[in-house]
């Protein structure tokens, strides 16, 4: 997080339009209402035979710009509402939001760091990246745009942001550092 002080306050609105840097984990063989864990789980299959190299090519496939759906539970707004309170409504009446908004999103880099085998989710593979953006690219869609392009059911399991601009994570002090 990056903390404003006095005149400092005033660059903050500047920082969100900054390059972003993530590490997040993707869980291959399972979607969800969401695109993240907060959701119902949608869909499932077994990924044991997802190739290796077809999910780097998939990655390398997602650097540039891209257009791709934004989550149904983005606080994007449409006609002036969050896209969030859209689909919770939705949701209760047992429906689901499809007219989403489609974005152009920036990708520097997709790089896979490490795979893993879910021990609490069988026959699920973990793919932990590091993603460089622009301002404005939604995670979420980029997960799905994974499983989109790979043929199965994904989801975002964790996300961290690790910079932001020049910022980086590696720096961040403590509150009780100041």
């Amino acid at each position: 997080m990056i903390l404003g002080v006095e005149e400092g306050t005033k660059k903050l609105s500047e920082y969100i339009k900054l390059d972003k840097e993530y590490e997040a984990e993707v869980i291959l063989g399972e979607s969800r209402t969401t695109a993240d864990q907060e959701g119902d789980i949608v869909e499932e299959c077994n990924v044991s035979s997802v190739d290796m190299i077809e999910v780097e090519n998939v990655l390398h496939g997602l650097t540039g710009e891209q257009e791709l759906p934004v989550s149904a539970y983005s606080a994007i707004k449409k006609d002036g509402v969050p896209m969030y309170k859209r689909a919770r409504s939705a949701q209760m009446k047992g429906e689901v939001v499809e007219d989403v908004p489609i974005r152009k999103m920036m990708v520097h880099e997709a790089k896979l760091l490490d795979v893993k085998f879910s021990h609490q989710r069988q026959n699920k593979l973990i793919l932990h990246i590091r993603f460089k953006v622009g301002s404005g690219t939604y995670i979420r869609s980029l997960a799905e745009e994974i499983g989109k392009r790979l043929g199965v059911p994904t989801c975002l399991y964790s996300l961290r942001r690790t910079k932001i601009g020049e910022f980086a994570l590696n720096d961040a002090k403590e509150i009780d550092e100041f």
